[in-house]
């Protein structure tokens, strides 16, 4: 990170929605929000003016265990603001959102929540940028606005390009370090983010591998990840929400780049990123060269560890302002 925005000054810079999880839809003024069923996601938008339906927005969703808040260092370097609207997502469980007991975290759920935030903001068109496992989310958005469309009904918001960074594309290419995502998701994995959420030292000993070994993450940077991710008792999560990897297994067929890229190139433009050390998606993009490169799908390699939208945040904005559509 290393930025100049704290985490709480980047959660300022947003706001706190009321979603009502089995309706799938975000609230209004005069909406009984006195339910269960009803959760607060923050969300940050940064728009000049009133956006017409034809507008192309960026929406960019966020990583695990980083959040949104994994995008504030690369948003120093968008000089595009309110020119291209923007909308920055955080899941249930993630950041300044609601961490309700016993919510069923999944691809399909966060789907939903896309959906439902593009509804409410009135978003027809969009770019999507992923990082890490919202890979998973964009692959099922656009299986789903296939589906649509093969049937002839109208996407929620049409996804007009997409760029996944560090993120899952093929489900027999994860390759987690065993002490990493496999641990989390176990009873030990567990019990380790109740203690990381009280102790700092356990915490900074928990993602310290996020980061290359030539990056030198300073104390402050480590301070500032702490502060995002254990809002509302949020360490809890690195743990609730690590079966993503399983997750994708059983849905291979659906979640398959291949499959997805193939089905939709015709009307969606498709770029991968993927970072030179990262230790946990390193397979990813030699299995998409592989398997897509005869297709000239534009992949990318940048240098530095997983989090490249905190080592080389100006390398990866560079790219998502080449990539913006022209309003």
């Amino acid at each position: 990170m290393n930025t100049d925005i704290t985490a709480q000054g980047w959660f300022a810079l947003g706001e706190r929605v009321p979603y009502d999880r089995r309706a799938k839809r975000i609230l209004h003024l005069g909406d009984t929000t006195d339910s269960s069923d009803v959760v607060h996601v923050f969300q940050r938008v940064v728009r000049d003016g009133t956006p017409s339906e034809e507008t192309v927005w960026t929406t960019f969703l966020p990583g695990f265990p980083d959040g949104s808040f994994g995008w504030a260092r690369v948003d120093r370097y968008l000089t595009s603001d309110g020119l291209v609207p923007k909308i920055f997502v955080e899941y249930i469980g993630q950041g300044d959102s609601d961490k309700p007991a016993g919510h069923p975290y999944g691809t399909r759920e966060r789907a939903d929540l896309v959906e439902s935030l593009w509804q409410a903001q009135g978003i027809r068109s969009t770019f999507v940028v992923t990082f890490d496992y919202s890979s998973l989310v964009a692959l099922e958005l656009l299986s789903r606005q296939q589906e649509r469309l093969d049937s002839d009904s109208k996407p929620v918001a049409r996804i007009e390009r997409v760029l996944i960074v560090n993120g899952g594309l093929f489900a027999d290419a994860h390759s987690h370090p065993r002490l990493t995502t496999p641990l989390l998701k176990t009873p030990m994995g567990k019990m380790g983010t109740w203690v990381a959420q009280r102790s700092r030292f356990a915490f900074n000993q928990m993602v310290k591998v996020l980061w290359s070994k030539e990056y030198n993450v300073t104390s402050e940077e480590l301070g500032e990840l702490y502060e995002a991710i254990s809002r509302r008792n949020g360490v809890a999560f690195m743990s609730n929400g690590a079966g993503f990897v399983d997750e994708h297994k059983a849905n291979a067929d659906r979640w398959d780049l291949r499959r997805v890229f193939l089905a939709s190139r015709e009307s969606v433009s498709f770029h991968i990123v993927g970072s030179e050390g990262d230790p946990f998606e390193p397979i990813q993009i030699v299995k998409a060269r592989e398997r897509l490169g005869e297709y000239g799908l534009d992949i990318r390699v940048l240098p530095g560890g997983h989090l490249t939208t905190s080592e080389h945040p100006d390398l990866l904005a560079q790219i998502i302002q080449e990539l913006e559509p022209k309003q």
